[in-house]
């Protein structure tokens, strides 16, 4: 065989190979990301639908969802915890190990709290151990969400970063899926008390068999090539957060920011929205899960158009785009929820989460470029859990207190402004330099 030849030949199976490496990376940040959220969306279904009259019983009604939703952010708090955590080691030692241990700390907190006694069989200890392994799964999903984007950044060809990045935030509505779909499995399948009795364990429990499915799948990736070329110029940073923290302040504080706007409208979308849909409002629980599963399903199509769009035009762009539109989704909440048909809510539902798409699937993109690769995990990670604490932690909470005393406008109302505050860190932000030219 001539050299000629073997070059021809050795060409198409190059060519393969890296095919099939980008293919396992995208499958990894995909896979892995949905069975983290996964195990967090079935928290807070089972915070709207159960764990307050089985671990707050002495409270009132209205007392008890308040003390499930106090849970339910105290994950929240725990984020940048482990977004600084996870953040340090990411860029000291790499993406890869941080992946797979916040994958371990996640799974590991959720399993637990499926096989959780009630307060009836251990009294307050059941509340304190419930707090203390949602305080765990906060800690492994702040260093998920930042991990799996940079693997499919990192490793992005050029004109795809957005592509790429967007492909870790398709696991948000594919763990949203699989969480509220096996509830409503359940919820036709046992009868209330049989739900209430055990059957809600059952998706936490579960949780293990995906985690060994991440696991596999994430154990086999190599390294990203942006890391590997940081550690050729230069030793890693001693301490990446004081890096961070002294050199990019008000870079960490506007992309935390221009995060607010993602985590408040889905968290009101899906969790406020159920408890206050079949609480307030009266709707059979299975029917109001089936029109938040179809809703979901454009939060889905929502990202993959944001993130085609922002390759051709800029990822700010398009979060700017989705923070205009959530303004007026958030003033149209009243109306739409309060009609009277499952249709129109359901109507209402799919383009509100659309719309999310907008200021969800270009952030991983957008807040990488802030920072250099040396602290690019621990800046992206603290920008964006700290803004999922203001954004999403206390979201179910101030809406459910606002809801009480005035109904759903001053929901809808706190909802606008949210993606206002956003909308304003955007622009704020378009005045300073960003490091990468994909997300001018």
């Amino acid at each position: 065989m001539s050299a000629t030849q073997a070059v021809s030949e050795a060409a198409p199976s190059a060519a393969a190979a890296k095919g099939s490496s980008m293919r396992r990376v995208l499958a990894a940040s995909l896979i892995g990301t949905a069975v983290e959220y996964f195990d967090f969306f079935i928290y807070g279904t089972a915070a709207s639908l159960v764990l307050g009259p089985l671990y707050f019983p002495d409270a009132s009604p209205s007392a008890q969802l308040l003390s499930a939703y106090a849970t339910f952010a105290v994950a929240f708090f725990a984020r940048p915890l482990g977004a600084a955590f996870f953040g340090h080691f990411g860029d000291r030692l790499g993406r890869k190990s941080m992946l797979t241990a916040s994958l371990l700390v996640m799974g590991l907190s959720t399993v637990l709290i499926g096989l959780l006694p009630t307060y009836a069989q251990i009294g307050w200890w059941a509340p304190a151990l419930l707090c203390l392994l949602r305080f765990g799964q906060g800690l492994g999903l702040g260093g998920e969400w930042c991990g799996a984007s940079l693997l499919a950044i990192e490793h992005a060809p050029p004109g795809h970063r957005s592509r790429f990045g967007m492909v870790p935030q398709l696991g948000v509505p594919v763990g949203f899926i699989a969480a509220n779909g096996l509830f409503l499995i359940l919820g036709l399948l046992l009868t209330p008390e049989e739900f209430r009795a055990w059957g809600w364990r059952l998706p936490f429990l579960a949780s293990a068999v995906l985690v060994v499915v991440g696991l596999w799948i994430r154990l086999k990736l190599a390294e990203t090539p942006a890391f590997k070329a940081a550690l050729a110029e230069a030793p890693p940073p001693r301490a990446p957060l004081r890096e961070v923290l002294a050199n990019h302040p008000l870079t960490t504080l506007g992309g935390a920011m221009t995060v607010i706007a993602c985590f408040a409208s889905f968290y009101l979308m899906t969790t406020f929205v159920l408890a206050y849909g079949v609480g307030t409002l009266r709707y059979d629980r299975e029917a109001f899960l089936g029109v938040e599963l179809v809703a979901i399903v454009f939060l889905a199509g929502g990202v993959v158009a944001s993130g085609a769009w922002s390759d051709a035009a800029s990822p700010r762009r398009a979060l700017m785009a989705g923070c205009a539109a959530t303004v007026i989704t958030g003033l149209l909440m009243p109306a739409a929820l309060e009609s009277g048909s499952l249709l129109i809510i359901c109507l209402y539902l799919s383009t509100a989460l659309f719309v999310m798409g907008f200021v969800t699937g270009p952030l991983g993109p957008f807040l990488s470029s802030l920072y250099p690769t040396r602290v690019r995990y621990t800046g992206t990670a603290v920008a964006h859990n700290l803004g999922g604490v203001i954004g999403g932690g206390l979201a179910p909470i101030i809406a459910a207190a606002l809801a009480q005393d005035g109904g759903l406008a001053p929901v809808g109302v706190y909802l606008a402004g949210a993606a206002l505050l956003s909308l304003v860190a955007l622009i704020l932000l378009a005045r300073r330099p960003r490091l990468s030219s994909a997300a001018a």
